[in-house]
């Protein structure tokens, strides 16, 4: 299996993260230290900690998508190791969903989950089983939202991207995975397949016909430019 990842762009992201979150611990310092220091601008104090507050959490909810391991795509390359070189997986391209797989016989959309914990789907709605930590790490770490709705929404952006080149029509598969390791799902009727990593590898065949060799490098280059810039 071949991977595309923009190794510059996800460092960037990370470092931004990190001096969000330091410069928003040393907002709030100067706010405790600016009364003792400087009494006559003492009324700046309170405009201080709120702002380094949430600059600080807007630091640590970013580190944790972009800086916390294990990192998602590190996950999804070990669910996914011993497939073919002709199963191309592209990571962070410029589409809702963070994760491509270009297979022989189409494109599987993997749209990740990161969080641990118990997920429920059921009658059309998703529940999270909230634990005492995860509901004080709630503001600062991503949510689970709707990620069926989220694959789905890729499929129609990666649809109009297809129609502008001559690749024809292209089989695309949605699915949802949830790569923490400490993920439990309950799924009842799922519109679209919903797996935890571990059984992935099973879950990205599809039964096509395969795609011609033209319509498969067209795909290449266009899935390595949204993900690459090239």
């Amino acid at each position: 299996m071949k991977k595309y990842i923009d190794r510059k762009k996800i460092g960037a992201r990370a470092e931004r993260a990190n001096i969000a979150s330091i410069g928003g611990l040393v907002l709030l310092l100067a706010s405790v230290l600016l009364p003792l220091f400087l009494p006559k601008i003492a009324n700046f104090s309170f405009w201080l900690m709120v702002l380094g507050l949430g600059t600080a959490m807007v630091g640590i909810y970013y580190a944790n998508r972009w800086v916390r391991k294990p990192r998602p795509e590190d996950l999804l390359d070990k669910a996914l190791k011993g497939l073919a070189d002709s199963f191309h997986l592209y990571h962070y391209p410029s589409l809702p969903s963070d994760h491509l797989l270009l297979t022989p016989n189409g494109v599987v959309i993997l749209e990740t989950v990161s969080l641990p914990g118990l997920f429920t789907y059921k009658d059309g709605r998703w529940k999270e089983a909230m634990s005492m930590g995860r509901a004080l790490r709630y503001i600062v770490e991503e949510h689970l939202g709707d990620p069926i709705k989220s694959a789905r929404l890729t499929e129609q952006v990666l649809r109009e991207k297809i129609s502008q080149t001559s690749a024809g029509a292209v089989p695309i598969k949605p699915m949802v995975v949830f790569v923490h390791p400490k993920a439990l799902l309950e799924v009842d009727r799922a519109p679209i397949p919903v797996v935890l990593a571990e059984k992935l590898k099973k879950q990205v065949s599809m039964d096509t016909a395969r795609l011609d060799d033209s319509a498969y490098q067209e795909l290449d280059t266009l899935f390595q430019k949204i993900t690459l810039g090239k």
